[in-house]
């Protein structure tokens, strides 16, 4: 049994055709033909029910093309672990990140990426549901909030993420440690606008709390939405992470209570790409950046609830 010969019986298996087959695999039909044959003769069993003009695949061809997919899925694998442990800290690799949060964070863990991996070509979007291009396998990594399961993906949960509702320190309600969350109806809000995958998870919590949200603005922009809430224009909600790295002192974080809104975070890679020395490192450098400033948050926390 030859490789080439289980190239051609799945590519058969697509087409169900064996003209069309040829053609594709550019070989003429005799020749698939016979090799076709070929490899029924050495299993000692049809793969093919032949119908006239039209074929389908019958029991055993079933059982081989299951084999085979795991074969040639192997086969790709080892093909992309030999070659990257050739070219090991170089490369392409391209991270999505959810527009806002998650976004700033992934920007700042690139410098010490690019530090040390200097020669590998990096790509980095800010998207609003990095998932979905997980799911088309037009990006390696995606740094999100835990989506639902999806058959296609893995996740690797990462750490949680308590949101706060962040607002200057000379403001009213900026007095408090503490807000209820149906209180937050009552504040002028800057946030992701719908559409964004954490906007649409607050909206859902505000639906089952009785009342629809209408920020004042709307922007992707996290910088312009800090900037705003610097100037008292309104409030915003905001990982505990990213105000550790962005307070700079005239902001406070108020504890959001009835409920309290937590996600987790993850990283999200397709099930069948091969996840290298390149985008390994990047999860590590990732994970620490991340340890790092959760320390800063816990800290945060401890501040708070000594002046209690």
């Amino acid at each position: 049994m030859e490789l080439r010969q289980l190239e051609y019986f799945m590519a058969l298996c697509e087409e169900l055709h064996f003209t069309k087959t040829a053609e594709k695999l550019r070989i003429g039909q005799p020749t698939l033909s016979y090799q076709i044959k070929a490899l029924e003769d050495e299993l000692g069993v049809r793969l093919f029910n032949r119908l006239g003009k039209k074929i389908t695949i019958a029991e055993a061809g079933e059982i081989l093309l299951k084999h085979c997919k795991i074969v040639f899925t192997n086969l790709k694998f080892a093909t992309e672990q030999i070659e990257d442990l050739r070219k090991v800290k170089k490369g392409k690799l391209v991270i999505g990140a959810l527009s806002g949060d998650l976004s700033l964070i992934a920007s700042k863990v690139l410098l010490e990426f690019h530090s040390e991996y200097p020669h590998v070509q990096i790509q980095f979007f800010s998207i609003d549901d990095p998932v979905e291009k997980i799911k088309h396998n037009e990006i390696d990594l995606a740094l999100t909030f835990m989506p639902r399961p999806e058959e296609c993906s893995i996740q690797i949960p990462l750490y949680e993420d308590d949101f706060y509702l962040v607002a200057r320190t000379d403001l009213a309600w900026s007095e408090r440690d503490e807000i209820e969350f149906r209180e937050i109806q009552d504040i002028p809000l800057i946030l992701n606008p719908i559409g964004h995958c954490f906007r649409e998870l607050f909206a859902d919590a505000c639906l089952s709390a009785g009342f629809v949200l209408e920020p004042i603005i709307e922007s992707t922009d996290t910088k312009a939405i800090l900037d705003l809430v610097e100037e008292g224009v309104g409030a915003s909600i905001i990982s505990g992470t990213l105000f550790s790295l962005e307070n700079t002192g005239g902001l406070k974080a108020i504890k959001i209570t009835n409920p309290a809104i937590i996600r987790e975070v993850s990283i999200v890679h397709h099930k069948q790409k091969y996840i290298g020395t390149v985008a390994k490192g990047f999860i590590e450098i990732l994970v620490n950046f991340i340890n790092e400033n959760k320390v800063l948050e816990d800290s945060y926390k401890e501040t708070q609830l000594s002046k209690a």
